[in-house]
């Protein structure tokens, strides 16, 4: 899927965008205003996360890409300024959870590995590709600019089950506040977008254990998150409804982050 190479419109990359909050990340973005390009590891679902962003009014075109791999990154970056014409907005949204849950004491190198190279290497990549273009005289201004990456409540909570998960979200949320200190001086606000227990395939396999967990009142909010209230937050951060903020730390969660005595 493309779009052309020009558009009237402000454009926002959307990481991890063929479902859950990346897909919902994208039709939020486009009802506010924005074209979008979308990336993901396959193409699966692709398709309908086009069809949300055309219902909400906008433009989407589409790049299978690796982001464990630097070299995907580089080309994802080349196509996504030759599709649009420069980008106004990033959600680093791409992401991947523990190959298995467990004992800590078993985690092994390749789990770790893919933790870290998707969720926090692959992240400051692409946001560092798309600052150095951000803030090129020549880069285009056609809306609001702005960076929201989605960590997680796991960036403060820790799962010793899934601890390369929780410390490549840790990884992440610092990673924000860094470019949130080095793009403030450029107009562009930085976000650190920390969702809860969200209603999407990554935790599908733990849903049960999750409904249980809910109705005892692991979060003071006794439901599931769901994709749109992350997409929510992250459509308006970008597009100024908090106007004097950068490098905060924005938790869709319920409640579940605070803590009770």
């Amino acid at each position: 899927m493309t779009q052309s190479n020009s558009s009237a419109r402000p454009v926002a990359l959307v990481t991890g965008a063929r479902r859950g909050i990346g897909r919902a990340s994208c039709a939020a973005l486009a009802a506010r205003g924005y074209d979008v390009l979308g990336c993901d590891i396959e193409e699966a679902g692709a398709a309908e996360t086009g069809a949300a962003v055309a219902a909400a009014g906008g433009r989407f075109g589409f790049l299978v890409a690796d982001l464990s791999d630097p070299g995907a990154i580089a080309l994802l970056l080349d196509w996504a300024w030759a599709e649009s014409g420069g980008i106004e907005a990033l959600v680093s949204n791409a992401g991947v959870g523990a190959m298995r849950r467990g004992d800590l004491l078993d985690l092994t190198l390749a789990s770790w590995d893919r933790a870290m190279d998707v969720n926090a290497r692959a992240a400051f990549l692409v946001a560092q590709g798309v600052a150095r273009r951000m803030v090129a005289a020549d880069a285009p201004r056609r809306g609001m600019r702005g960076m929201a990456f989605v960590s997680s409540v796991n960036a403060s909570m820790a799962s010793p089950d899934r601890t390369e998960y929780s410390a490549s979200k840790a990884a992440v949320a610092m990673v924000a506040k860094c470019f949130a200190l080095r793009l403030a001086e450029e107009g562009i606000p930085v976000y650190d977008i920390r969702p809860g227990v969200i209603r999407t395939d990554m935790t599908a396999g733990v849903a049960a254990r999750y409904e249980t967990r809910i109705a005892e009142g692991l979060s003071p909010i006794r439901r599931w998150g769901e994709a749109e209230d992350v997409a929510t937050a992250i459509a308006g951060l970008i597009t100024g409804v908090i106007p004097f903020s950068t490098g905060d730390a924005f938790h869709v969660d319920g409640g579940l982050h605070l803590h009770q005595l």
